[in-house]
């Protein structure tokens, strides 16, 4: 039995569509809300919520491998519930930061949560992907509204990546031998810019995006009311302000484990282009 935790996310779902069609075996998806989830025939879904680890006692029952995406509840009960479980295995989504930005808040407790799973006892498989391809959806509301995308750092080009290559590389990795004690930082196949990024979802969308370049501070202001300003700061050092040779690398680690190419920002935007209708 996999059970794949945020089943009704970006990863989890397309990663339980992909399990089913490997042939994966059984399948268990977590989720908040059963009644909402709409997970391919055959999958079993369970309700639960991290922020209430009672839950996971029945959901993690006959579960030899875990999907885990770090830091959406108390990491410690998590990884300790699934020990006594008897989980084997433990494929973890954690964030490329902790390689590029160790000095930041977020990655630090990335860095513990990995440090976690690694002392548990459990086998692991780490993945630290870099900036996704569905954080454009912040812009979603303003994009339909036809108003203008204001953004900092507009030029600066991050390897972007699919959360579908996320979700391949986990069902590789839960699926196959020789991955248990690996990290793997995961990227996209290029860099592109938020410039390029809404240019391309103009191009999808058959018209033209008002789009317009602000300041850190300006954008500081903006997300700290719902991040905060620690989280906010740590966002704008990732995406633009404090970049590194390490950050921009484009890896060829994901066509290497899925044996296929890394997927286009071009190719989520066409996917995803009702959302921004």
């Amino acid at each position: 039995m996999i059970l794949v935790t945020g089943a009704t996310g970006n990863i989890g779902s397309t990663l339980l569509q992909e399990l089913q069609a490997f042939g994966a075996g059984p399948l268990r998806g977590l989720t908040r809300d059963i009644a909402r989830a709409a997970f391919p025939e055959g999958v079993e879904a369970v309700a639960g919520d991290f922020a209430d680890t009672a839950p996971l006692k029945p959901a993690l029952e006959g579960v030899r491998s875990l999907f885990l995406v770090s830091r959406i509840g108390s990491d410690a009960e998590i990884i300790e519930a699934a020990r006594r479980a008897g989980v084997k295995h433990v494929v973890l989504v954690s964030s490329i930061a902790v390689q590029t930005h160790p000095h930041l808040g977020p990655a630090g407790e990335n860095l513990t949560v990995e440090q976690l799973l690694k002392e548990s006892g459990m086998t692991w498989t780490i993945l630290r992907p870099t900036q996704f391809a569905s954080n454009t959806l912040w812009w979603a509301g303003t994009i339909r509204e036809q108003e203008t995308v204001r953004v900092p750092y507009a030029d600066i080009g991050l390897p972007t990546i699919h959360p579908a290559d996320i979700a391949s590389v986990a069902r590789v990795a839960l699926t196959e031998s020789g991955h248990e004690g690996r990290t793997y930082a995961l990227t996209g196949p290029e860099r592109i810019t938020a410039r390029q990024q809404i240019e391309t979802i103009a191009v999808v969308l058959g018209r033209e995006v008002p789009f317009a370049e602000i300041s850190r501070q300006e954008a500081h202001r903006q997300m700290s009311v719902f991040l905060g300003d620690e989280a906010a700061d740590a966002v704008l050092d990732l995406t633009g302000g404090d970049v590194n040779d390490e950050l921009l690398t484009v890896r060829d680690t994901v066509p290497q484990i899925i044996g296929a190419p890394a997927r286009t920002f071009r190719q989520w935007a066409s996917e995803n282009a009702t959302a921004f209708h």
